[in-house]
């Protein structure tokens, strides 16, 4: 009997090994300037600072440029600005640095909204999320700063992924967590040392990666497989404040190409023509109410499908621990009639 349950639990831990998540680091570049893209990049000096114009970039609502950094958003209320590339991008393998800062004088959950990153297809169309454009078509990643959801148990500031193909709304009551891909909580207000973010797509591949601890080394945040974006998109970036509020500050965005082969029947690929989606077993659709206040049941996630087979497992276990003791003791009642 002791063998037997040693070898259950055994086949327990074999089962949470193979079945519980186990995000792998994605190596980053290490910022190699042969392969950064000059037209796709925001650095020091920025041409045109103080002016209403800067090459291969356009900006709106609030955003002011200086000789330090681009101010998407002061710490005033009601804010929205946003910078655009105006060169659209058809690298399928790229690698995005930003250095930002988001910063004021709100304290504790006093202060908003926050910051977004875009490669979309659409730009400078000023809108309620985090100053852009709902229902838009590509990646989002959003820095949201503020909890507007106060049943949350996530730890603020917040950092997520939203990939879209136009049908999906962003909903700003629940901090986006109906259309979340993936996400990470990331201490990066008001730090007195530089914060860094990484947002790699490479074959089909979504990293997110932070250094925001002045540790000048990346931290894993989001790492989904399954992701198509097309090529021709523009990147962005984007804040708004609306009661509370913060500076919003851009430093630098740099863009490097990723040499990365791809396998043949790729070269057949329009990859302009292609819907932004992701593979995933569940949808973000499913992560919608339905109109009656019941959740709307979706297809298993990997979370799911773990729980149940540890259900399974642990009736098993449970189911083998009174058979063995209830055929222990018809084996003692045996006994006494011999």
């Amino acid at each position: 009997m002791a063998a037997g349950a040693g070898g259950l639990v055994a086949a327990a831990a074999l089962l949470l090994t193979l079945a519980g998540p186990r995000p792998v680091p994605a190596e980053l570049t290490d910022g190699n300037s042969e392969h950064l893209k000059r037209e796709h990049s925001l650095m020091k000096p920025y041409q045109g600072a103080g002016s209403a114009a800067m090459p291969l970039w356009d900006f709106t609502g609030s955003t002011m440029v200086t000789s330090q950094y681009v101010r998407l958003t002061p710490d005033e209320r009601s804010r929205e600005g946003s910078i655009w590339n105006r060169v659209p991008c058809f690298l399928k393998d790229w690698e995005l640095h930003v250095h930002f800062k988001i910063h004021g004088a709100g304290k504790k959950n006093l202060h908003g909204d926050g910051l977004a990153l875009w490669y979309t297809q659409e730009r400078l169309t000023p809108g309620p999320v985090f100053g852009s454009k709902d229902n838009f078509h590509g990646l989002a990643i959003f820095l949201d700063t503020y909890p507007n959801d106060e049943a949350t148990e996530r730890v603020f500031p917040y950092i997520s992924a939203m990939v879209n193909n136009g049908s999906l709304s962003y909903d700003h009551s629940k901090d986006g967590r109906w259309t979340e891909l993936a996400g990470c909580s990331a201490d990066l207000r008001n730090q007195n040392h530089d914060t860094f973010l990484a947002v790699r797509y490479s074959r089909g591949r979504l990293t997110v990666m932070t250094d925001v601890e002045d540790k000048n080394e990346w931290k894993n945040c989001i790492d989904i497989a399954g992701v198509q974006l097309p090529t021709g998109y523009f990147f962005g970036a984007s804040a708004g404040t609306g009661d509370l509020s913060d500076n919003h500050d851009i430093i630098s965005m740099k863009l490097f190409q990723l040499m990365v082969e791809h396998p043949v029947e790729d070269e057949a690929v329009d990859w302009t023509k292609i819907e932004p989606r992701v593979s995933l077993l569940k949808s973000p659709k499913d992560n919608v109410d339905d109109p009656t206040g019941n959740f709307r049941s979706g297809p298993l996630t990997g979370w799911k499908v773990f729980l149940l087979l540890l259900c399974a497992l642990l009736g098993i276990i449970v189911c083998a621990v009174v058979g063995a003791v209830v055929f222990q003791k018809r084996q003692e009642r045996n006994k006494r009639f011999y």
